[in-house]
């Protein structure tokens, strides 16, 4: 089953933490970090990545979900 993954404010700098999770999967010291790995684990997931900003609001979305609609050719 894949889970969405979400990059978030942590206490020891940013958490990479899947959706529905009650614990960080990996925590990184800078956002930069935990993108990159968040990124990864949604990929092989193809799942969704959502980077929520200091104030815990999401800022961004990178989808690596299947292409139901992919290109022709």
């Amino acid at each position: 089953m894949s889970r969405n993954q979400h990059i978030t404010p942590h206490p020891r700098g940013w958490a990479v933490q899947p959706a529905g999770g009650k614990r960080a999967s990996s925590v990184h010291r800078t956002q930069a970090e935990a993108i990159a790995r968040g990124r990864e684990i949604a990929r092989n997931q193809e799942s969704e990545l959502l980077i929520h900003g200091r104030s815990g609001r999401i800022r961004a979305r990178d989808s690596h979900g299947r292409d139901e609609f992919p290109p022709e050719g």
